[in-house]
């Protein structure tokens, strides 16, 4: 895996994914909860080295997030389809279950941002969510992304058509 730096807050450590942590990867990513509006699902831990492979990729910047003495992992959270050629990369983050609606999407979401905008020297952040998903457009917009438009019926989950709400936000001076 690549080194990525630490982010730590009073309440939380987002650092870099180590290969330790494909099992909390896999318990995410396979939960019918947090896949229900997520791209991928993972029904093995070797089908998870996949995930595990994408992380590493230079394209990505994603941190476990945990507890901040390190010992409850949370889910995970960052930067994705880096282009460095257009300044502006997409956010995604996912949580377990238990630590649904504790706050935990909202302090981590700005601190991934600010890491885009004055670390990678980013200027736009995108979000794509589906158009179902409640607590993520409410989070999207109280964390100032603004809303672009939606894509209708432009994905396939489980033989339905979905459609995606586009967010962004953009570096202020």
């Amino acid at each position: 895996m690549k080194e990525i730096a630490n982010i730590k807050t009073d309440r939380l450590l987002l650092r870099g994914i180590r290969a330790s942590d494909i099992e909390n990867i896999h318990k995410g990513l396979s939960n019918p909860e947090v896949i229900k509006h997520y791209g991928v699902s993972f029904e093995s831990l070797e089908a998870t080295r996949e995930q595990m492979d994408w992380f590493a990729d230079s394209r990505q910047f994603w941190w476990a997030i945990c507890s901040p003495d390190n010992k409850l992992f949370y889910g995970a959270g960052g930067l994705n389809d880096l282009s460095l050629e257009h300044k502006k990369a997409e956010i995604g983050l996912w949580l377990l279950p238990d630590f649904w609606g504790k706050g935990i999407m909202t302090e981590a979401m700005p601190l991934i941002c600010n890491f885009g905008f004055e670390k990678l020297g980013i200027h736009r952040i995108e979000g794509f969510v589906n158009t179902d998903n409640r607590n993520c457009k409410k989070a999207m917009a109280k964390l100032d992304f603004q809303h672009e438009g939606t894509m209708k019926e432009c994905e396939v989950k489980n033989g339905q058509f979905l459609s995606v709400d586009i967010y962004a936000k953009l570096k202020t001076s």
